[in-house]
């Protein structure tokens, strides 16, 4: 016989973690669609701030996923870092850039080209995210079930968002034997166009093929990439430190990067440096 004292079970939330890339919005179809295997309460997208996400990414997100997400009833949440009184961080780039701000919280390359210390992902993504959780419930005997979107053709990357205790990890394209290429196709058969890439416009860790196509196609975007790393190069030399740099070759971008051409690099095949959508465990 049940304790009419106990407390009652909640139901475990399961979301999905949105980067609004390939991967998460072939989730956020399977999900609506009852497809992928868990069910979803609501897709989750941490925005580091309007002045850091692609410009194509935040109008797919809220002109498109969105609007058809709610029709189909999977409700579709945009969250922001937040103090503990509620009031909004400074976006990421604010952060990064603040004189009284002796860190930087991008992964700048180091002037051997090697990766810094970054603490956006955790601080401004999954911080975000399971700081929502445990809001709406998520706790270490209830943990919230996130799903990632990670494809098998980047298995290797699976298992990496780990030391959350409100949250377990799962990766349902992995589940589902989908690759990218897959994730694609259940886009374009639901109707929706193709999301492109997902992160920040001037994040390190894009490819060389990544930063010479938005030099050729979205020259005003470049152009203020260059500005943020003037900027930071500045900041550095205000410190009495050295040069930091937005690619590995330990130049600026204007002179580490040409324009790309419509056939740059494939004479050598896909350049996988860079991500498409989960570079923050999205």
């Amino acid at each position: 016989m049940m304790n009419s004292n106990a407390t009652p079970s909640v139901k475990p939330l399961q979301i999905i973690s949105l980067g609004a890339g390939v991967q998460s919005t072939a989730m956020v179809v399977l999900a609506a669609q009852g497809k992928l295997g868990l069910n979803i309460d609501a897709a989750v997208f941490a925005n580091v701030g309007d002045d850091s996400e692609r410009p194509e990414t935040m109008a797919y997100l809220r002109d498109v996923l969105i609007p058809w997400a709610d029709e189909r009833g999977l409700p579709v949440h945009e969250i922001h870092r937040t103090r503990r009184d509620g009031t909004r961080w400074p976006t990421l780039l604010e952060h990064s850039l603040a004189s009284d701000n002796r860190s930087i919280s991008i992964p700048v390359r180091m002037p051997a080209g090697m990766p810094g210390n970054r603490s956006c992902t955790v601080e401004w993504k999954i911080k975000t995210v399971s700081k929502w959780l445990r809001a709406n419930g998520a706790t270490k005997t209830n943990p919230a079930t996130v799903a990632i979107g990670i494809s098998t053709d980047e298995i290797e990357r699976a298992g990496r968002r780990t030391g959350v205790p409100t949250e377990t990890a799962a990766y349902p394209l992995i589940d589902l034997g989908m690759s990218r290429s897959d994730c694609l196709t259940v886009i374009a058969d639901a109707g929706l166009p193709n999301p492109g890439k997902s992160a920040c416009f001037y994040c390190p860790f894009q490819s060389p093929r990544s930063w010479a196509e938005m030099r050729r196609d979205e020259p005003g975007q470049f152009a203020e990439a260059q500005a943020i790393e003037d900027a930071l190069i500045a900041k550095r030399g205000d410190l009495g430190r050295d040069e930091v740099y937005l690619t590995r070759f330990g130049r600026r971008l204007s002179d580490a990067i040409h324009i790309a051409q419509p056939d740059l690099f494939s004479s050598i095949g896909e350049d996988t440096e860079g991500c498409d959508t989960g570079g923050c465990f999205t």
